[in-house]
């Protein structure tokens, strides 16, 4: 930049880093900046039952489906994963079976002409897959071994395989004169050889030879109006089978005389299907003392219980696990409850359900309990409803709680859950108190109230999260005061006044959240885990839409879709200031009077007149809410399209940006390190906003949808956001560039990006895991080159097996080869000088030449204390046989053979060959008068070479090397490494100067032009830092 504004003085050229060519870049095949990690929080998130394998009498392994992979777990230990099925089947797994030490899983799509298999897994790994027969395209329902075959059951058809070589054996079509389609339901009966019983949607169970390939006998139903079997499975006591149908009703049958044993629910008074049924082996249970056997389990996916049934005396039920698993959500997209299997293990007391609430849990019966109920043993889960709310957990003021490795998730599940992206085990979901314990006191687990008005867990637990903040900065983690035990309690209306004398020692509540539809903000403690003691009612009654916690951990900021906002301290628990703060009943009356009078002052205290006390509220909900680090200011944003900068202590109206009616804001972001504000609007776009200068700086678009999420990235750089057409963008902020864009197959309901840079976490409408990407440009560069829409990728989202995962070194480096062909070609070097007025500095380190000035202190730091030591017994090495041969005689006589002449070309040749590139280019610069190659050879150098160099000149060489500094400077290029290299010079060579007076001529010279050129660089720096300055100031 040149001071004196001569536009015939500067060199017209081209910028830095300007693309000069219009040529549209090649479309990217991989992400540059997020590459796919894994996905948290899935257990049992599909309707697939799980398998059980036995490994001796006291260890069992649990076999869930995810979707397309499967995962163990160890049931010995806690139900802790053990393994994750790898590679992913090319379709959703359909059915699962464990047999000996493998897993077969069954994979398809129900399409008329969809790709059907069956792998085989072993710790995780596929090691075969049966051979599937020509024109099957229906997915397998059901897996079953029997001795020697492998039968799997479709929907109109069962196929049978070989177990010991797994080739198709037989196919077998049902061609009854009753006819119907399969339910999927198959088993077999213990003593009866090759025989397999398949249920039918008639009702009716037939009895195949898998051998032969022959229709044995058909069962027909009770009664006409049972519907489709939907359970099957064989007794304890031979040939007694036990059947489901979907009215609700169970028969035990004997099957080889087609009599029924024991019928059970013949009537039912709610026709809730069955699904699964299992029975107890160990013998236990049954009678009035719980000493016989006879204990059978049913349970299904209408509800979340299992019905415990006494098999003796002809049937009764001898209890009910109420609220095992969730039940089915009345609510649109909410739970997706249920049980899909109940199983005992094979001789304990313990009882295994899975459901479709995403959740795996174990329960065993106590041995001399009062109750013939079992208690909940191990659990494993995770959310049972889309997630719609992420967010990374800051780190402690002490940096304790490493940041980046706790994430914090809410879900139309009611739940509030604290994922660990280093350990799976300490993931949990942070409690909301005694939810059973009241709901039996309630009787919610039951059928209904004594009012007839039905209730379940979900109405027990706080509504949906649409909201959340925290801060750990005043977190009592495990030794928090709990408050006495009440949970949500409203200080203001306590009777007993609030004691913050023990939270003041062991700390408070560091999480705060809105709910739907409820005008309470509650607070939840993240060291324990549980909720937390207040909650906080919005200033005028209505639906909390906004809240944010201090950076210090102190107060919550509570917005409202009335527009109040109140602050609360987490502490105490008692309201603190609103905003705008309200009026005394005299600046009421004044305010009155000053209305009447028709005047428009408002004068505040301090002399602040643009808004005075009271004034500012926001006309609709408050959709974003904001304090600085320093608790100075708090900014709130509204659908009525304000941005509002409120004093946080006395609660005035500062000032405000006003976009209405043109835009709503819908919610806002805080970036802290730079006072940033970004705020999403109704007309898609996103907005930043400096708080300082409280200008606009930046306007965001490219969203073709509704922006449902969006965030800063670690370092501010960043802004990314999702929108409901299902792709996630990258702006760069200084550019203002998109500069990547990804398409997933369904939308991105939340993200979140971790403080650490390392991770970008992604929630969608259609799953109810989280996804974790990787952020691969902590060790690569990305360009801020802007893209066009033909360049968004279609991006593969991470899975739960971690199959087409990075990790984060990986991802760096594992990059397309394509890579530079997007790349513009036709830019202009960086280190190329932009004009003749203005001064380049040098691209070298600045360690670099830093450490040339003071390289003798840091060798006489770096010396040893003392010489080093020999080895005691140091190593014996023979010597090498071929130093000791002597020369050969062809060598001797071609070196008698030089003649003098030619020895001396030889000698000339040599001394020239060992000089230096220092020598030869300074020696060249001195003929030539052009330096270049000498100065960027001398930049080329490390320190220790440089000074050796320098060390080295020769007497006649020094006036050409001060020769060579001045010509740089006079080049106006490199100025830091001039003033470098000269203060070495003067430092080795300051005593050889008064010797030599040529060098002293060329010294003076030198100093002439250095005095010249840094008076010059000084008024450049001030001029620039004026022009930054008033740019800055906000009168501009």
């Amino acid at each position: 930049m040149s001071q004196n504004g001569s536009d015939s003085a500067i060199d017209v050229r081209t910028p830095k880093r300007q693309k000069l060519s219009s040529r549209e870049p090649a479309r990217d095949s991989v992400n540059k900046i997020f590459a796919p990690f894994r996905t948290l929080g899935l257990v049992s998130s599909t309707p697939v039952p799980f398998t059980s394998l036995p490994l001796g009498k006291t260890t069992f392994q649990i076999t869930t489906s995810i979707g397309r992979s499967l995962q163990t777990y160890d049931l010995r230990k806690g139900l802790n994963l053990i393994f994750l099925t790898r590679p992913q089947t090319p379709a959703t797994i359909t059915s699962t079976l464990a047999w000996k030490d493998c897993v077969l899983a069954a994979w398809g799509e129900a399409m008329p002409v969809g790709e059907v298999g069956v792998w085989i897994f072993k710790r995780g790994k596929k090691t075969a897959e049966l051979e599937m027969p020509n024109g099957l395209s229906e997915p397998i329902r059901s897996l079953l071994v029997l001795g020697s075959w492998i039968v799997g059951c479709c929907t109109s058809r069962v196929e049978v395989w070989r177990s010991s070589t797994l080739e198709h054996y037989t196919t077998i079509t049902s061609t009854g004169p009753r006819g119907g389609m399969l339910t999927g339901d198959i088993c077999t009966m213990p003593t009866f050889l090759n025989k397999v019983f398949v249920g039918k949607g008639d009702g009716s169970v037939e009895m195949w030879n898998v051998h032969s390939g022959r229709l044995i006998y058909t069962f027909v139903p009770p009664t006409a109006f049972t519907g489709p079997v939907t359970a099957l499975k064989p007794t304890p006591a031979l040939a007694a089978l036990a059947i489901a149908w979907s009215d609700g009703s169970i028969v035990i049958q004997d099957v080889r005389s087609d009599k029924v044993i024991l019928r059970l629910n013949p009537k039912p008074a709610r026709k809730t299907s069955i699904t699964s049924i299992s029975f107890r082996t160990d013998g236990l249970g049954a009678g009035e003392d719980g000493q016989r056997a006879g204990i059978m389990a049913t349970a299904g996916p209408d509800n979340g219980d299992v019905t415990l049934w006494d098999l003796n005396d002809g049937g009764r039920i001898n209890g009910v696990l109420r609220g095992a698993h969730s039940p089915p959500s009345s609510n649109s997209g909410g739970v997706s409850g249920g049980i899909n299997k109940v199983e005992f293990l094979p001789g304990q007391a313990v009882i295994v359900t899975s459901g479709l609430d995403n959740a795996l849990k174990s329960w065993i019966f106590d041995a001399k309990s009062l109750t013939t109920i079992p208690r909940i043993l191990h659990c494993r889960n995770g959310h049972s409803a889309p997630v719609t709310t992420l967010g990374f957990m800051p780190t402690n003021s002490d940096g304790s709680d490493a940041s980046g490795k706790w994430l914090l998730s809410a879900g139309r599940d009611q739940s509030l859950w604290g994922w660990s992206l280093r350990r799976d085990g300490q993931s949990g979901e942070l409690s909301q108190g005694r939810i059973r314990k009241k709901a039996k006191k309630l009787g919610a687990l039951g059928n209904a109230l004594q009012d007839g008005q039905s209730m379940t867990l979900e109405d027990l637990k706080a509504p949906e999260i649409t909201c959340f903040s925290s801060s750990l900065n005043r977190d009592g983690g495990m030794g928090a005061a709990e408050g006495g035990g009440a949970v949500w309690t409203n200080a203001a209306t306590r009777k007993i006044p609030t004691d913050a004398t023990e939270s003041l020692a062991t700390g408070w509540e560091s999480i705060v959240t809105g709910h739907r539809g409820d005008k309470y903000a509650r607070t939840w403690f993240w060291g324990r885990k549980k909720a937390g003691r207040w909650a906080f009612e919005t200033g005028d009654s209505t639906e909390v839409t906004s809240v944010t916690v201090t950076s210090c951990g102190t107060f919550a900021v509570v917005g409202s879709a009335g527009g109040s906002i109140t602050a609360f301290n987490l502490q105490s628990g008692m309201r603190r200031q609103k905003f705008p703060t309200p009026l005394t009943p005299t600046q009421a009356k004044k305010l009155k009077l000053m209305q009447v009078n028709g005047s428009q002052s408002t004068e505040a205290p301090g002399g602040r007149d643009k808004f005075g006390v009271g004034i500012g509220k926001h006309r609709q909900p408050v959709t974003g809410l904001v304090v600085d680090a320093m608790n100075r200011s708090l900014y709130s944003c509204g659908l009525d399209g304000k941005l509002k900068f409120w004093e946080f202590h006395s609660g005035l109206l500062l000032d405000e940006l006003d976009w209405s009616p043109m835009s709503a804001i819908t919610a806002s972001r805080y970036y802290k390190q730079s006072d940033l504000i970004a705020l999403s609007c109704d007309d898609l776009s996103i907005r930043i906003i400096d708080t300082e200068t409280k200008k606009l700086i930046r306007e965001l678009w490219g969203c073709l949808g509704q922006v449902s999420d969006f965030c800063f990235s670690h370092d501010g750089r960043w802004v990314v956001a999702a929108s409901l057409d299902s792709i996630i963008r990258v702006w760069d902020l200084p550019t203002g560039h998109l500069i990547n864009a990804i398409r997933l197959e369904s939308p991105c309901t939340a993200l979140a990006f971790s403080d650490t840079g390392e991770y970008l976490a992604t929630a969608h409408a259609d799953g109810v895991g989280v996804n974790i990407w990787n952020n691969r440009t902590l060790f690569t560069h990305v360009s801020t080159r802007l893209i066009n829409d033909d360049e968004i990728i279609d991006a593969v989202a991470p899975t739960a097996s971690g199959e087409d995962g990075q990790g984060l070194i990986e991802a760096a480096f594992d990059v397309d080869d394509t890579s530079d062909a997007t790349q513009p070609t036709d830019i202009a070097n960086v280190s190329d000088q932009l004009s003749t007025d203005m001064e380049t500095l040098s691209l070298v380190p600045k360690s670099r030449w830093q450490t040339l000035l003071h390289l003798d202190a840091i060798r006489v730091r770096n010396k040893p204390k003392e010489p080093p030591k020999p080895p005691e017994k140091a190593p014996f090495f023979l010597p090498s046989l071929e130093a000791n041969k002597p020369a050969p005689a062809e060598a001797q006589n071609k070196e008698s053979q030089i003649t003098p002449t030619e020895r001396s070309r030889i000698l000339k040749l040599d001394r020239i060959s060992t000089e230096s590139p220092f020598t030869v280019t300074l020696r060249t610069g001195t003929r030539t008068h052009d330096y270049t190659p000498f100065v960027d050879h001398l930049k080329s150098l490390p320190p220790s070479s440089a000074d050796i160099e320098i060390r080295s000149l020769k007497p006649n060489e020094l006036v050409a090397f001060v020769t060579a500094l001045r010509w740089r400077l006079q080049q106006r290029r490199d100025y830091e490494l001039v003033q470098a290299w000269m203060a070495v010079f003067l430092k080795i060579h300051g005593e050889t100067v008064c010797e030599d007076s040529m060098l002293v001529e060329a010294l003076q010279a030198w100093r002439t032009e250095q005095a010249e050129e840094g008076t010059r660089l000084g008024e450049l720096v001030g001029y620039c830092g004026g022009v930054v300055g008033f740019l800055r100031s906000a009168r501009v």
